[in-house]
């Protein structure tokens, strides 16, 4: 069995104004894994970072960390906690090895210029260190951001939206640096707007909507189990209706009847069987097809149907 790393139950968090935030979370985050937590704005997903990390008191449930009980043992379980968060939060007219020294220190670590060196160098900072931090790029000060959060070496790290808004080649930087503390054995959580990092990087993935998680499992295993296939054939004449022989496809008719539409199966290869039955059901009753287009549900659609289900819409924002 994994061994878990942190532990959530039931959480809640309501604010006076009514709104629900969290309404009874329940996850499980293995230690050493990448969990991706993906949701629409307004899910709760920052809401929950905020609850592990102190800056968001619940209002119900438990959360343990390293199997200690964060409400009573937080200063301990604090310090083995690393956290991103979106908005960029530093002196602008301080240096970078600066910020990075104060917040080692702010957890009450020793001086290490040692460990100070291997962050900055790991994020492409170190020819930064006494540069202002205002006259840094956008990418390079969500960098320091990151840095801030390593220096007192986390167990688990929070990485709330770290690519948002960086350019294409410094978030695929990023996400190298983010595999190499992986492989250190650093527990990572990350929300993120880009689900196909999500679905490249993370070895499990969690959806939450309306402050209730939807889905958590392997992403293998959801695109096995809600996955889908999408066929479009291109008809040689249109069609009136759907013929009888092929009513138990699940099909249906667009563009003037020219367009034959096939969406199913189940992920596990019986969307690609039934295609291939449906072209040779097709040929039998000599309905001529000039193209077909197929494709594979991915990980972002999954997330679509699953936000947009018209039980788990949001009513009110929930941070």
């Amino acid at each position: 069995m994994p061994e878990p790393i942190l532990a959530i139950r039931g959480l809640e968090k309501s604010y006076k104004t009514g709104t629900k935030a969290l309404a009874g979370v329940d996850l499980t985050i293995n230690r050493g894994e990448i969990f991706a937590l993906l949701g629409p704005n307004g899910a709760g997903k920052t809401t929950l970072i905020g609850a592990v990390c102190g800056l968001v008191n619940p209002t119900g449930g438990t959360i343990e960390a390293f199997g200690q009980d964060i409400a009573h043992n937080w200063k301990d379980v604090r310090r083995r906690i690393g956290l991103v968060p979106q908005e960029l939060s530093f002196d602008m007219f301080d240096k970078v090895i600066r910020q990075v020294r104060y917040s080692r220190g702010l957890f009450g670590c020793a001086p290490d210029e040692a460990r100070i060196e291997e962050v900055l160098r790991s994020l492409s900072l170190w020819d930064k260190r006494d540069e202002a931090i205002r006259t840094l790029s956008g990418g390079m000060k969500r960098r320091v951001m990151i840095a801030k959060a390593l220096a007192h070496e986390p167990e688990l790290l929070f990485l709330d939206e770290p690519t948002a808004g960086v350019d294409v080649e410094l978030r695929r930087d990023m996400w190298r640096q983010i595999g190499m503390l992986r492989a250190k054995g650093v527990t990572i959580i990350l929300t993120t707007h880009y689900i196909e990092e999500a679905q490249e990087m993370a070895d499990r993935v969690g959806v939450i909507n309306k402050g209730e998680i939807l889905l958590v499992d392997d992403k293998n295993a959801i695109m096995a189990k809600l996955g889908r296939t999408e066929a479009h054939f291109v008809l040689a004449a249109p069609m009136a209706e759907i013929p009888t022989p092929l009513a138990h496809y699940p099909v249906h008719l667009e563009d003037g009847g020219t367009r034959l539409i096939y969406r199913g199966g189940d992920g596990s290869g019986k969307g690609k069987r039934e295609v291939a039955e449906l072209a040779q059901d097709l040929t039998r009753q000599q309905i001529a097809f000039t193209g077909l287009e197929t494709r594979e549900s991915t990980l972002e659609d999954i997330f679509v149907d699953l936000v947009h289900d018209k039980r788990h819409e949001p009513e009110g924002p929930a941070a």
